[in-house]
């Protein structure tokens, strides 16, 4: 497996090695060992796996940026198994260097990239074809009494959505009328 380092110290992009000859292909999607590995060389935390989440979106349909307050708060592992997707996550440590920075990256079905976002990160993504299906696994369990959300076009934050005449966002209305990251400090809802 390949380990790409971003621009964030605690993000990483994991690319599988991936075996295909005229019948298909075959990867391991994923290895404790070989995570936990690229996760203590790094001196990163090493988490536990408890739910793995499964979603369903058509071109445009733009999620996020979520998260949960601690005590449970979620790292994530992610990647899409069919489709396309930009994928990002926003640093909402309030004591962190890198403190409202965003990493994005792109995960398909073909290219088989996988982001791994610790909690203390807001995450979200825009499906950028139909039938796009997004898989993660999660270190806690979803709590409705801790989730939050910063609103997906946060100019503090500024991401670079790929959004055009042929991507157009579809939101949810929470995502919608989701609060700004100052908003957030100031009501003390981060990290």
């Amino acid at each position: 497996m390949n380990i790409i380092e971003t621009k964030i110290k605690d993000l990483l992009i994991l690319e599988p090695r991936v075996f295909g000859d005229d019948r298909g292909w075959f990867m391991e999607s994923f290895n404790q060992q070989v995570f936990e590995k690229a996760l203590t060389d790094r001196g990163l935390d090493v988490p536990k796996f408890v739910q793995d989440n499964h979603s369903y979106s058509q071109k445009g349909v733009l999620r996020g940026l979520h998260y949960q307050l601690n005590p449970h708060a979620q790292g994530k592992l992610v990647r899409v198994v069919q489709g396309r997707a930009w994928d990002v996550a926003v640093d909402i440590r309030k004591d962190s260097a890198t403190f409202g920075q965003w990493v994005g990256v792109e995960l398909t079905g073909e290219n088989h990239k996988q982001f791994w976002i610790p909690a203390g990160f807001a995450h979200g993504f825009i499906a950028l074809e139909d039938n796009t299906q997004f898989l993660y696994k999660t270190t806690n369990y979803y709590s409705k009494e801790c989730e939050r959300s910063i609103v997906w076009n946060d100019k503090e934050i500024n991401i670079e959505w790929p959004i055009n005449e042929i991507i157009k966002p579809l939101v949810s209305e929470k995502d919608e009328i989701a609060m700004s990251l100052k908003d957030a400090i100031y009501k003390e809802s981060i990290f």
